[in-house]
Order: structure tokens, then C-alpha cells, then sequence
């Protein structure tokens, strides 16, 4: 299964060793989880990760840059797109590009609130919710 993750679940996983964001990094290889991330989201999160300490900046080094697959960013669509926040349009149009099953962001009002639950059948969800719902199904 391949999850698409925005610059806020990448700055929640670096900055908490307990929450879901953190959780998915970490069993994505157990889980066969194939976790992809435009290079967009990657210098995002490395302009932000300084915020959140030396242990953040050190998780990121060590653990989830490797474990990450950074794609280039897209720009471009043949979907139809109409999305206001311009800041968050690469990772749309990136996670559209690579298509996968899930993009997992902690941004709420500029996704979830103005796109709803799904995108061109990408289900977008917090990883919150995303492992709640993996949970119901039976799949962790």
C-alpha cells in the first residue's frame, strides 16, 4: 500500500515520538507500507524541522530521510485541479502523480475541509484516522 505524506505529518513524526505520524514511519517496513513524499514536502520539512529541536532534526537524519521515497515534484496534471492554497498545490498534484492509496496530511482546512475525504480516489485522511481505519479492517 502506498501513502502519500504531506510536510505536516513528516514535521509530526520528526517532532513526536508518540503520536501516529511517528507510528507509521516506523512500521511501514512491517507493514509492507510503501511511504512516498514529493521533494517539495522534503525541503518544507527541512526549512521547518530547526522549530522543533535536535532530536527532531536527528530523526530526520537518521531514520525518515532514508525511509522515505522522495519523488520530484509534479506540476502538472491532466486532472482537473481547482485548489486555492498555492502553497499546497505541488503536494496535490504530486500526491496525483504517484497515485497512491492514501495522502496523510494533519492539515485539515486546507485538505480535508476543501476537498473532503477523497481526491480522484486517493482517500485523504490524518494518520490518525488512517490507522483507525486500517484497524477496522483488519489489516493491523
Amino acid at each position: 500500500m502506498k501513502l502519500f505524506l504531506d510536510t505536516s505529518v513528516l514535521l509530526s513524526a520528526c517532532g513526536s515520538a508518540k503520536g501516529a505520524s511517528r507510528f507509521i514511519i516506523e512500521e511501514a517496513k512491517v507493514q509492507s507500507w510503501e511511504l512516498t513524499s514529493a521533494d517539495y514536502c522534503r525541503e518544507e520539512t527541512l526549512r521547518n524541522l530547526g522549530k522543533l529541536g535536535e532530536s527532531a532534526v536527528v530523526y530526520f537524519r537518521a531514520t525518515l530521510d532514508r525511509r522515505i521515497d522522495w519523488q520530484l515534484n509534479a506540476l502538472t496534471t491532466d486532472d482537473i485541479v481547482i485548489f486555492e492554497k498555492a502553497k499546497d498545490r505541488p503536494v496535490l498534484i504530486s500526491a496525483l502523480s504517484v497515485k497512491p492509496s492514501a495522502l496523510l496530511t494533519l492539515d485539515r482546512a486546507d485538505f480535508h475541509d476543501r476537498l473532503g475525504r477523497q481526491f480522484y480516489g486517493i482517500d485523504i485522511r490524518t494518520p490518525g484516522e488512517w490507522l483507525m481505519e486500517q484497524r477496522e479492517k483488519g489489516l493491523i
